[in-house]
């Protein structure tokens, strides 16, 4: 861990990310591509260690309330929020100056502020977003080492439901030949009925490969799956977007599970609903 002092804090769609890097481990993580230029090694967590202070300067210069995001380059809640607690601070910010949020995480530590998260759902909007992977337990525990497993992320969005916050689940990436599978698509959509999720965002049935990223997952896939990686190489060479061979199948039941548990799965609209923030109602002048 390194501490900076950060010049700014939101991006231009109101995002944030108040750490750099991540300890989860996850094999398959596309932060760790070279594109993201990270000039420091990727599990010594840069800290911006001033993101409080420049989120309320940012947000009381603000003339509009809207949706705060955070998690989308880096987790939120990685091992070392649970001593420096940034997140936290950043949360009663947002909700002191009556702004919504978004948090994308894999962890269940953020059930450590599901009542700041519920406060500011009832003052504004809150949406928690979950990634979840695959129903193995077994294999989460390979791909996804250093964080609660897919059992744990589901009870997570079920304490959110008995909480009214609203939650929307990642279903990415599916890997190629370990949990690209009809049985696993069925019981993570099965997952999000029951936690009854808003909607699923997912962009392909398979995932993704950079430069810096490809060669951690190789090396990793060497060491969890012998052979494995051999058979991405003659399969996929250099491509970017590793498909599923069975991505054609893949969707259709998808898509199929989706309706029947009356789940949104178009990304657009849920992109939509996580930017949306509620309007106050308008009093009728008659």
């Amino acid at each position: 861990m390194h501490k900076i002092q950060a010049k700014g804090i939101l991006n231009a769609d109101n995002g944030m990310n108040v750490y750099r890097g991540c300890t989860h481990g996850c094999i398959y993580c596309d932060a760790r591509s070279d594109c993201y230029q990270m000039n420091h090694a990727f599990e010594d967590i840069e800290v911006k260690e001033n993101a409080p202070e420049l989120l309320d300067a940012a947000l009381r210069s603000k003339r509009q309330r809207c949706m705060i995001g955070t998690g989308a380059m880096s987790d939120p809640y990685l091992h070392l929020e649970r001593e420096l607690r940034l997140t936290r601070r950043c949360l009663e910010i947002i909700h002191k100056h009556g702004f919504g949020v978004t948090v994308l995480t894999k962890s269940d530590m953020i059930l450590r502020d599901i009542e700041l998260l519920a406060s500011i759902n009832e003052s504004a909007k809150a949406v928690v977003q979950m990634t979840l992977t695959t129903a193995d337990e077994k294999l989460c525990r390979i791909v996804e080492p250093n964080v609660c497993t897919t059992d744990r992320r589901a009870e997570v969005l079920c304490k959110m439901k008995k909480r009214n916050i609203p939650t929307v689940v990642w279903l990415t990436p599916l890997l190629p030949f370990l949990n690209d599978t009809e049985e696993n698509i069925r019981s993570l959509v099965r997952i999000c009925a029951e936690a009854n999720v808003y909607g699923i965002i997912t962009f392909g049935m398979g995932m993704t490969l950079r430069s810096g990223d490809r060669e951690y997952f190789y090396a990793q896939l060497d060491r969890r799956f012998p052979e494995l990686k051999q058979r991405y190489i003659s399969t996929y060479k250099n491509a970017y977007e590793l498909a599923s061979p069975n991505a054609s199948r893949l969707w259709t039941i998808f898509d199929e599970e989706c309706e029947h548990y009356g789940i949104e799965n178009d990304p657009r609209r849920v992109f939509d609903y996580l930017r949306e923030f509620p309007q106050p109602e308008q009093l009728s002048l008659f």
